[in-house]
């Protein structure tokens, strides 16, 4: 069995992006690892070859700003690195420059590709995420945040990103998958205010809905924006604990207070006492 993971990544120095953590976290269960660099303005390049192995293949690519309705410059992107995988391969992992995948999960996520390699009905995995928000101490538990998503694929072209990249279908039709146990780490939101609005600033150009709301950064961005935080209880990856001991800006919440409407409030109970999340997108059917 072969996995060839794969990635996208533009101006990560100047955004911040953690994706020297996100391409080392898997690593170690993925045979090689595309990275597709887009026309950057800064050294994202020379941080990717910062990483120093001989699992990472470097391809290039300029993002088409046609496409940033709905953010679909992400999926044309994430297909371009995709259909680099080589024919060889029988699993792909995506991975964005924001998430992470602890080391506890990756003797399960092995275990889970050999399990079902022979199965052609299933055509990924799919994943639990938690979100961090702010600070690498505090996670969001609303329903604005997706609760799972896929992130192993089938090396079979006819898969496509679907809108922003977020997930994957097949001709318009969602993709069949199987439940993981492990959990994709995303911290896109963990950072200063200052560098939130930075990000926030640049993203506008790729996220139409963004791009709406116009205004200065400091109004796209306001760190209280938030519907219900809990702690973060657990521990991070491996990959990620220098970066966490060189934070240099502090974050307290006030997790009491609940910013829900009614009908938020009571899907959000529902789920909390059943485990289920009620009504929610999704962009596979579990088998």
């Amino acid at each position: 069995m072969k996995i060839t993971g794969f990635t996208i990544i533009k101006n990560a120095v100047i955004n911040d992006y953690p994706i020297t953590e996100a391409i080392r976290s898997i690593l170690p269960i993925v045979d090689e690892m595309i990275v597709l660099v887009g026309d950057s303005t800064d050294d994202t390049e020379a941080l990717i070859r910062s990483i120093n192995s001989d699992k990472i293949r470097i391809h290039h690519s300029v993002w088409d700003k046609s496409l940033q309705k709905g953010g679909f410059v992400l999926a044309d992107e994430t297909n371009k690195a995709f259909d680099l995988v080589g024919a060889d391969s029988d699993w792909a992992f995506y991975i964005q420059g924001d998430e992470c995948i602890h080391e506890k999960y990756h003797a399960s996520i092995l275990d889970a590709a050999k399990r079902h390699l022979a199965d052609h009905r299933v055509d990924g995995l799919l994943f639990n995420y938690l979100h961090f928000y702010g600070t690498y101490d505090y996670v969001g538990d609303s329903r604005k945040w997706y609760d799972k998503e896929v992130r192993l694929i089938r090396n079979d072209k006819s898969i496509r990103a679907y809108r922003d990249a977020q997930g994957f279908r097949r001709n318009g039709e969602k993709i069949r998958v199987k439940p993981t146990q492990a959990w994709v780490y995303h911290y896109g939101w963990v950072k200063s205010e200052e560098q939130m609005r930075s990000k926030v600033a640049n993203m506008v150009h790729y996220w139409e809905e963004m791009g709406k709301k116009g205004g200065a950064p400091e109004e796209l961005f306001n760190p209280n924006d938030f519907e219900s935080l809990v702690r973060f209880e657990g521990t991070h990856p491996a990959v990620y604990l220098e970066r966490i001991r060189n934070k240099n800006w502090q974050v307290n919440f006030d997790i009491s207070k609940k910013k829900f409407s009614f009908k938020d409030w009571l899907l959000y109970r529902l789920e909390k006492i059943t485990g289920k999340r009620l009504f929610a997108f999704r962009n596979y059917e579990i088998i």
